[in-house]
């Protein structure tokens, strides 16, 4: 049996998905493992205890509630303090991180806090004679790498989405910690949060993503994208990073290598030739659809379907098709 200690990220006071998705994984690790326990670590200021519950339906069998003003917002000092504190106690065989712009942050300085290494943005993992051994993208995602971790605590990121949130409830169980540094006293300070797509959904919580490329020919076409998302109800627009370089879309859209990493239920490519830095960030998308007139574009080597077309009339009717089935019910 190995225990797990998993961070749940919040933001703006609210537990993200990602959380979820990370005890989902760390509950799978768990039980790879034998049947450990997993205990998550929620800070937050004061009230952020309410969202223990929402943990201990996935799987978490143990949230540590860690409320202070200095978390209100991101507190890399005091949190990787505090995360380092607890894996020393020896309680603990892993350590488990989303691999979000959060997560890359705060991993490394665990571990090396911790004088271990870290397995970073995993895709998959499997535990193999009590080793962990995890998949991981490389080569501008060319190569899928497999990574044995060695040392104890194994510290560990999954990549967003790449586990789906599970129910799994357990009694919820708290206990209130204290920050093992001082959060006031922290020597890097989060001043301000810009959130971009504000009332929209986040591109790493969205089941559905429409992303948009050159093939769009300007920025005004973007509406096509925005109206398909629409229609579905339930997802986002991106962009690779050609669109966001020229200014079509804020740089918070791009998907890619230099960009987001995303792996929604579906993913639509819209004019976009498939150049492989993007499709590092987005090809662990369950079901992809590209929409593109070039026949040969590379975007279709790993699309599960391809509609080879103009973007101006394929976008119209599938929109309309997609609105005419959810009318349908």
């Amino acid at each position: 049996m190995a225990n797990v200690l998993v961070f749940a990220e919040v933001r703006g006071g609210d537990l993200r998905k990602v959380a979820l998705e990370a005890v989902t994984a760390a509950r799978a690790l768990a039980e790879l493992s034998g049947g450990g326990s997993v205990h998550a670590l929620l800070a937050g200021d004061a009230g952020i205890g309410k969202a223990a519950e929402a943990l201990a339906q996935h799987g978490a069998d143990a949230v540590l509630v860690l409320e202070h003003t200095g978390f209100a917002q991101y507190n890399p000092e005091a949190l990787a303090a505090t995360l380092a504190q607890k894996l020393g106690t020896g309680t603990y065989s892993y350590a488990l991180f989303s691999a979000t712009a959060q997560g890359r942050d705060l991993s490394p300085r665990v571990a090396a806090k911790c004088g271990v290494g870290l397995a970073a943005d995993l895709t998959g993992f499997t535990v193999e004679g009590g080793t962990v051994v995890g998949q991981h993208f490389t080569m501008n995602g060319k190569v899928i790498a497999t990574l044995a971790l060695a040392g104890t605590p194994a510290i560990l990121s999954v990549r967003p989405a790449s586990f789906q949130p599970a129910a799994a409830p357990r009694p919820l169980v708290t206990e209130v910690v204290t920050a093992a540094a001082d959060p006031l006293a922290s020597r890097v300070k989060v001043v301000e949060l810009k959130q971009g797509n504000t009332g929209k959904l986040d591109l790493n919580d969205a089941p559905v993503i429409v992303a948009g490329g050159r093939g769009l020919k300007a920025p005004e076409h973007f509406k096509l994208c925005e109206e398909l998302a629409d229609a579905f109800g339930n997802a986002a627009v991106g962009a690779t990073r050609a669109v966001t370089d020229e200014g079509w879309r804020p740089h918070s859209d791009q998907i890619g290598q230099t960009g987001r990493n995303v792996s929604p239920t579906l993913y639509i490519a819209v004019g976009i030739s498939g150049a492989i830095q993007h499709l590092a960030g987005m090809r662990t998308s369950k079901t992809i659809v590209a929409i593109n007139k070039d026949k040969d574009a590379p975007i279709f080597k790993i699309a599960d379907y391809g509609i080879v077309g103009d973007v101006f009339e394929v976008m119209p009717a599938l929109t309309a098709a997609v609105k005419a089935a959810k009318a349908q019910g």
